[in-house]
């Protein structure tokens, strides 16, 4: 297999691993939910209170069960209590679906419960089908720590599974078994999530006067900027050029950001408007302005993460901006995946019906998911020109009003 990284035409990496499914039981407001044909670009929809932030908590609950562990990532959510599905007697599932290049798709089920107040690992497996018919080949799975897994490279029948216990039920067996060579697709799997990104992009972060020194990704909160943009300027400067090209497209009087060492061993973020000879600091920058180039520095990585979570990024930006954002999220969405939640027309507008899901509550207060591409008239009307952002406006949907109660409130 050709191991060399396939290029885009403007030099960025493109990572060719995508979601295809997702399914999730007892998380919340999620009681029992699947996402399908999952699109590089998809964007969820829907009132305060639908389960929009709860799905991005999803991706973010798996990243960093691998990156920290499980046990930290279920306290920090309030465990069983707050985190499972009110009146759920079963565990918490998450089931994604996911093609790696010249492989099958790849399912990955983890099912999580409590025990004596701590997190298990009750069962968790991986497995494909190489052939369109024919059973399934499950080459890892675990049961609260005790398990078998097989290299996942030879063919089903030669593929040895062995038996190897975890030290604790509370170990998730991907993250563990990943880190060794004779797993390689239990390992491109760690690999996978491990990349992601979720975004909890905050304005006053970016303002941060970090220690000098470049990083080549931006970090969740955004609080090393300028340490990428220091990065870039030494790494790839034609891409930060082409960064600042369209923060200007954007933001016309911007002429220039820079990232500067001061004495004191910190970093200095600067923004030079075209009118003036002196730059101004980035914490008097406008938050527009700051959140603007913060996403962008994010969706013209150089190596970008295979997935990309953003919340909300209407926050801070004008409506006009928001077209433009777009577009740039599917550019980036050529060379990755990327889920956005928004609560915004002006950004819907640029899309398309397939990309779009609308979440909210039926009569027991718990989400559904409904595809816009499905809802009756709307594909006829954008074949007339129509926009998206207009017709949920205008309430052609059928679900997702705020002012229409569709089920009871629940958590």
């Amino acid at each position: 297999m050709n191991l060399t990284p396939k290029m885009d035409p403007e030099g960025a990496i493109v990572r060719p691993d995508r979601i295809t499914y997702l399914r999730v039981e007892n998380y919340r407001a999620l009681r029992s939910v699947e996402f399908r044909n999952l699109t590089p670009l998809t964007v969820l929809l829907g009132p305060n209170g639908s389960g929009k932030s709860t799905v991005f908590d999803v991706f973010a609950f798996l990243s960093e069960c691998f990156e920290s562990g499980l046990r930290r990532a279920w306290d920090r959510r309030g465990r069983a209590r707050e985190l499972k599905s009110r009146g759920s007697d079963g565990p918490l599932v998450i089931e994604i679906k996911y093609k790696e290049p010249e492989y099958p798709t790849i399912t990955y089920h983890l099912a999580v419960d409590e025990r004596n107040g701590s997190p298990v690992v009750v069962e968790e497996w991986l497995q494909w089908r190489r052939a369109s018919h024919g059973r399934p080949f499950r080459f890892l799975e675990y049961h609260e720590g005790k398990g078998r897994a097989a290299s996942g490279e030879r063919p089903d029948i030669e593929d040895t599974r062995h038996n190897i216990p975890l030290k604790s039920p509370d170990l998730i067996a991907v993250n563990a078994l990943g880190q060794f060579a004779e797993h390689p697709r239990v390992a491109a799997l760690r690999d996978f999530i491990t990349g992601w990104y979720v975004s909890y992009l905050s304005v006053d972060n970016t303002r941060a006067q970090p220690e000098a020194g470049p990083q080549y990704r931006l970090s969740r909160t955004g609080d090393n900027l300028a340490n990428v943009i220091e990065y870039l300027k030494e790494q790839h400067p034609d891409r930060l050029d082409r960064i600042f090209a369209a923060l200007r497209s954007r933001v016309p009087r911007i002429e220039k950001v820079l990232a500067e060492p001061m004495p004191d061993g910190r970093l200095l973020l600067t923004i030079k408007d075209v009118p003036f000879q002196n730059p101004i600091l980035a914490r008097f920058a406008s938050d527009g302005t700051l959140k603007m180039l913060a996403y962008l520095v994010l969706l013209y990585d150089p190596a970008p993460p295979p997935f990309i979570g953003i919340e909300e990024p209407e926050n801070f930006l004008h409506p006009r901006l928001l077209y433009g954002l777009a577009e740039e999220c599917r550019g980036a969405a050529a060379r990755g995946q990327l889920l956005v939640t928004t609560h915004s027309p002006f950004f819907l507008n640029a899309l398309r019906p397939e990309e779009v899901r609308v979440l909210y509550r039926d009569t027991d207060g718990y989400a559904k998911v409904a595809l816009v591409s499905e809802a009756q008239g709307i594909n006829d009307f954008i074949k007339e020109g129509a926009l998206l952002g207009d017709l949920w406006i205008e309430g052609h949907f059928g679900v997702g009003d705020p002012l229409v109660k569709e089920g009871a409130p629940s958590r």
